[in-house]
């Protein structure tokens, strides 16, 4: 198997509100995938039930602010962060909440990977 290129970016969707989804797969994987270079570029994005989950639980909080400062960029969609009334609560952790669909649409357009959990 060849390695990726470093110049390579990937976007993980992050909707699950299970905690063991995010410890266990999407958190680990998109860490580890800057962590390891196996992408140049890797952001999450909290998308739906899993915006009211990190309002909620300290470990997922703490694990998403080790992530950030490692350099995975974090975002939450705006629109359901509002609906489930947290959007002042993570930008308040310095996530950058907006609506992702736009952002989202371009990264599909310029090549970026996904996964989805």
């Amino acid at each position: 198997m060849s390695e990726t290129p470093i110049d390579e970016s990937i976007f993980v969707i992050w909707s699950s509100a299970d905690p063991e989804v995010a410890h266990n797969i999407a958190f680990m994987y998109a860490h580890n995938a800057l962590l390891k270079e196996w992408w140049g570029r890797v952001r999450l994005i909290i998308w739906g039930p899993s915006a009211k989950l990190v309002t909620k639980d300290p470990d997922i909080q703490a694990k998403i602010k080790t992530m950030m400062d490692d350099g995975v960029e974090v975002l939450a969609c705006r629109a359901c962060a509002d609906n489930y009334g947290v959007s002042d609560e993570l930008e308040a952790m310095g996530i950058n909440v907006l609506y992702v669909g736009t952002p989202v649409t371009a990264m599909l357009k310029e090549g970026w990977k996904q996964l989805t959990f």
